[in-house]
C-alpha cells in the first residue's frame, strides 16, 4: 500500500482501507511501499509544519531486520553518524542516532505481519530525528548490512503497539498531539 490517498499508477491506497476518513485527511510522512508500520492521517495541515519542519527536532523509531549478525562495533558506527548518498548525489553524514539490538519482535507478528527469515540476521531498532529519503535503509547499507524489513513503531511517545496492518486507531486531538510532543495554540 503507498501513503496516498489517489495515485496515477494501480496501487493499494489508503483509501482502500475502507475506512470512513474525513474529507482532507493527509499522511504526515510517508512509507516507501517495502516499508510498513505507524502511519499518521490527519486533517490537521499544522501538523507536518510542526513534526517535520520546525525547529524542535522529532523522534521517530524504527524496527528493522537486517542480513547477517550486528556487531557493537557497527551499532557504534550506526551511533556516530555514517555517510549515506542523498537525492542530486552527493555524500551527507547522518547525524547521531540511538541503535541498539534487539530480539525478534514475536508480538509484533501475531496478526497481520509477516515474518521474513534468512540465513543470518539480526534485529535492529533505530531511532532517528531526520529523515532523508531512504535514510534508514541507505544506513543499514553503509554498514554492510542490507534492510530486508522495516517497520516504523513509534514517533516521539506515539506507539504501533499492537495496531496490525490495514488497522486505523482514532485519536483525540489533545492525547495525539501529547503523543507527538507539539504543541498548537489553542489545543
Amino acid at each position: 500500500m503507498v501513503s496516498q490517498f489517489v495515485s496515477s499508477h494501480k496501487v493499494n491506497l489508503l483509501g482502500d482501507l475502507g475506512y470512513p476518513f474525513p474529507e482532507g485527511t493527509h499522511a504526515v510522512g510517508r512509507l516507501d511501499t517495502n516499508s510498513e508500520g505507524l502511519l499518521i492521517l490527519t486533517t490537521n495541515k499544522k501538523v507536518t509544519r510542526l513534526l517535520f519542519e520546525g525547529e524542535v527536532k522529532h523522534k521517530r523509531t524504527y524496527l528493522l531486520q537486517v542480513e547477517k549478525k550486528v556487531s557493537e562495533e557497527t551499532l557504534q558506527k550506526l551511533r556516530s553518524g555514517v555517510t549515506i548518498r542523498v537525492k542530486g548525489g552527493g555524500d551527507y553524514v547522518t547525524t547521531p542516532c540511538e541503535a541498539e539490538l534487539v530480539e525478534k519482535p514475536e508480538s509484533l507478528f501475531k496478526g497481520g505481519y509477516k515474518t521474513s527469515e534468512y540465513k543470518t540476521y539480526s534485529w535492529l531498532m533505530l531511532s532517528l530525528t531526520e529523515g532523508k529519503f531512504r535514510q534508514v535503509r541507505k544506513m543499514a547499507a553503509a554498514v554492510k548490512h542490507p534492510c530486508k524489513r522495516l517497520i516504523r513503531v513509534a514517533i516521539e511517545d506515539l506507539q504501533l503497539g499492537d495496531l496490525q496492518p490495514g488497522g486505523v486507531k482514532e485519536l483525540n486531538e489533545r492525547d495525539f498531539f501529547k503523543l507527538l510532543k507539539i504543541e498548537i495554540p489553542g489545543v
